[in-house]
């Protein structure tokens, strides 16, 4: 069984909730990266008060920060994990890479929610958020290929990689992410 999962797929996928569902099925550790900086900030920790300054300049938080929070997390983490939000390009992958050999969690399987971009952007739409209109997400899904498809076929090339069709209902493919998984 696998215990250390990454869930890459482009916006509109269902990553989050499906790695929520997981994570809680399985036991595993759920590492969203919004997640884990907020609760930083909220634990007033030294790294949480790094990444609230930045954030309050309106600034993006850096790799090497994020890194390090996900670093803390893993460090007391005794079980499994499911990583979901990051890497988010190729330079943060294989930072990611090198801390998880550093403390000898190496990922097992990277599972890619699959969807076609016209579903995508329906079901977003759907959702009815203010940020949510066709250009921007048309958008943020040219943003996804050009940064984060490239990690298909680097975790491809590693032999991490099983690609789950993310149609139909939740519970469908919540199904066929626990086939993969094992």
């Amino acid at each position: 069984m696998n215990q250390r999962i990454l869930f890459l797929g482009p916006p509109g996928a269902g990553k989050g909730t499906q790695a929520e569902r997981l994570a809680a099925s399985r036991n595993l550790l759920h590492l969203s990266t919004g997640e884990l900086l907020r609760a930083e900030v909220a634990a007033g920790s030294a790294l949480g008060d790094e990444a609230e300054a930045v954030m309050a300049r309106g600034e993006l938080v850096s790799d090497s920060l994020v890194l390090a929070i996900v670093r803390a997390r893993l460090a007391c983490c005794s079980g499994g994990w499911l990583l979901d939000g990051f890497p988010r390009n190729l330079a943060q992958a294989k930072a990611l890479q090198q801390l998880l050999e550093e403390i000898g969690q190496p990922i097992e399987l990277v599972v890619l929610l699959a969807l076609d971009d016209e579903t995508l952007v329906q079901r977003l739409l759907s959702r009815g958020r203010a940020d949510d209109n066709e250009v921007v997400i048309r958008n943020r899904l040219i943003v996804y290929r050009d940064q984060t498809e490239p990690l298909i076929a680097f975790y491809s090339a590693q032999g991490l990689l099983t690609s789950v069709a993310a149609s139909g209902t939740v519970e469908a493919i919540a199904e066929r992410i626990s086939a993969v998984v094992g």
